[in-house]
C-alpha cells in the first residue's frame, strides 16, 4: 500500500518546469528584489565584511555609543577567565564524581533564551554569570523592532557584536510579519481567532519581508532570521538556493505540533537544498503542545533526509506567564527523555519558573515584545522587564544543572564557558 505514495518522477519535473518557466512572475518578482542589492556573490561579501567584529566596534565608537565600553568590558572578563568552565559548573552540581563521569558532547543541548530585548540586559546577565558563576546561554533569541533597536545608540549593532565575543547564535525577528497590521484579522484580545492561521504575512508581504531581511543582511550581516509563514520560508528556500547564504529558524507560530507537520517542513528543506545537502533551515521550533515522542520522531525524519547536523530542533522549557499558553508551563521531563537519544536539540527559556513568575507584581507577558522601548521607560516598566529576563537566565541554569545531574551535556556561550 505504501508504494502508491510513491511521488511520480514526471510530477517533480512539472514542479521544476513551473518554478524554472521564464515567464513565472513569483519568482521573477523574488529575483528581482534580490537584483536591487547586487549579485548573490556581491551581497554575501557584503554582508561577511558589515558581520566583521572589528566593522561593528568601529561603527560603535564612531557614533560614541555607550555600549562601544560596556563589549570592551566584556572582551576584558573573558580574557581574564571570568566565566565558570563547563567543567567546573559540573563539578558545582556533581562534586568530584563529574571527573569519572562521561558526558556524550555529540547530544549536547542548546541553552536558548528569549527574548534578548535590550543590549544593556546582556550586560546585566553577564555581570550576574560572572558573580553566581551561572552560564550564559549559548542562543538568543530576539524579538524587538528592528528600526528601533537600528535607532537605538547602536543596540543593532552591539548585540551582532556581543554575540561574536561570547560565542553563540542568535535570530532577529524582521518587522515585516502580521502584527504590523497587514493582517486584517488581528487587532486585540477580541480577534484572537485571527492566529489561528498563523500571525500571517498577507499579500505582497513575502517580498517586503525578502526585501527587509537583505537589508539587514548587507547593513549589518544578520544573516538568521525568524520565520513565521509559508511563504516566506519558501521564498527562504529559494534565496538560499540561488546563492545567498541566509538561514532561518521556523518560529513556534508555524503551529508543527505533529510528526506529519515536521515531515511537511524537513522534506521542503530537503528538496531545496543545495547541492552540497546543506539548507537554510538552521533553526526547528516545533510547537508548546509537543511532547517528547513528538521530538524523538521528528528527528528520526530529520536523519533520513540527512539533516541532523544542520537542522537544530527548539522546544520550549518555560514560556511567558501572560498571553501564550495555559500555565503553569514547564516541560524539562519531557527534555531529558528526548535529549538522551536526540542530538542537536535545543532548550527554549521564554519564561521564568512558574512559580517565580506567579510572583512578580509584573509577570513576563508575550505582548511586552511589541511595546516601544519609549513607553516601557515612561511607564517605569524597564526594571520589571529585565527581572523577566534575569528569571530566564535563571531558568536557563537549572535546566543545564538538571542536565548536568542526568549526565547529559549542553552548550553555553562557546568563547565565555571553555571546557
Amino acid at each position: 500500500m505504501q508504494e502508491k505514495l510513491n511521488i511520480d518522477l514526471s510530477v517533480v519535473e512539472e514542479v521544476n518546469s513551473y518554478i524554472c518557466d521564464a515567464n513565472n512572475k513569483l519568482v521573477k518578482d523574488l529575483v528581482g528584489i534580490i537584483e536591487k542589492y547586487g549579485s548573490p556573490k556581491t551581497i554575501n561579501a557584503q554582508a561577511a565584511e558589515a558581520r566583521k567584529l572589528s566593522n561593528l566596534m568601529d561603527k560603535l565608537k564612531l557614533m560614541d555609543s555607550p555600549y562601544y565600553n560596556d563589549l570592551l568590558w566584556l572582551i576584558n572578563e573573558r580574557e581574564k577567565g571570568s566565566f565558570v568552565s563547563v567543567s567546573q559548573f559540573r563539578k558545582s552540581v556533581l562534586g568530584d564524581r563529574a571527573d569519572r563521569l562521561y558526558f556524550d558532547e555529540a547530544k549536547a543541548v542548546t541553552l536558548e533564551i528569549s527574548a534578548l530585548q535590550y543590549f544593556p540586559w546582556l550586560i546585566t546577565e553577564a555581570k550576574r554569570s560572572i558573580e553566581n558563576q551561572d552560564l550564559m546561554p549559548g542562543r538568543y533569541i530576539r524579538v524587538r523592532n528592528m528600526k528601533e533597536q537600528e535607532a537605538d545608540q547602536g543596540d543593532i549593532l552591539a548585540v551582532g557584536a556581543a554575540m561574536q565575543i561570547i560565542g553563540a547564535s542568535f535570530c532577529e525577528s524582521l518587522d515585516t510579519r502580521g502584527t504590523d497590521g497587514s493582517n486584517v484579522h488581528l487587532g486585540g484580545p477580541e480577534t484572537i481567532t485571527g492566529y489561528f492561521g498563523g500571525i500571517g504575512q498577507p499579500n505582497d508581504h513575502v517580498l517586503m519581508w525578502v526585501d527587509e531581511l537583505l537589508y539587514y543582511y548587507t547593513k549589518y550581516g544578520i544573516n538568521h532570521v525568524l520565520n513565521i509563514n509559508p511563504g516566506t520560508i519558501l521564498a527562504g528556500y529559494m534565496l538560499y538556493r540561488l546563492g545567498l547564504d541566509i538561514t532561518f529558524k521556523v518560529s513556534v507560530f508555524m503551529g508543527n505540533d505533529n510528526p506529519f507537520a515536521a515531515l511537511w517542513t524537513l522534506m521542503m528543506a530537503k528538496m531545496f537544498s543545495r547541492e552540497d545537502g546543506t539548507t537554510p533551515l538552521a533553526g526547528f521550533n516545533l510547537s508548546n503542545s509537543v511532547n517528547a515522542e513528538t521530538i524523538m520522531q521528528s528527528s528520526e525524519i530529520r536523519q533520513s533526509f540527512g539533516l541532523e547536523a544542520s537542522v537544530r530542533i527548539e522546544h520550549h522549557i518555560t514560556n511567558c506567564y501572560k498571553s501564550i499558553v495555559t500555565q503553569p508551563y514547564l516541560r524539562r521531563d519531557d527534555l531529558i527523555k528526548a535529549a538522551k537519544t536526540v542530538p542537536n536539540i535545543a532548550a527554549k527559556h521564554e519564561g521564568a519558573e512558574p512559580e517565580i513568575d506567579a510572583k512578580r507584581d509584573h509577570p513576563s507577558d508575550l505582548l511586552d515584545y511589541f511595546r516601544a522601548k519609549s513607553e516601557v521607560e515612561e511607564s517605569g516598566d524597564m526594571p520589571k522587564l529585565e527581572q523577566n529576563y534575569i528569571d530566564k537566565h535563571e531558568s536557563v541554569n537549572i535546566t543545564a544543572r538538571l542536565l548536568t545531574e542526568n549526565q547529559l551535556s549542553f552548550i553555553a556561550a562557546r568563547n565565555l564557558h571553555r571546557r
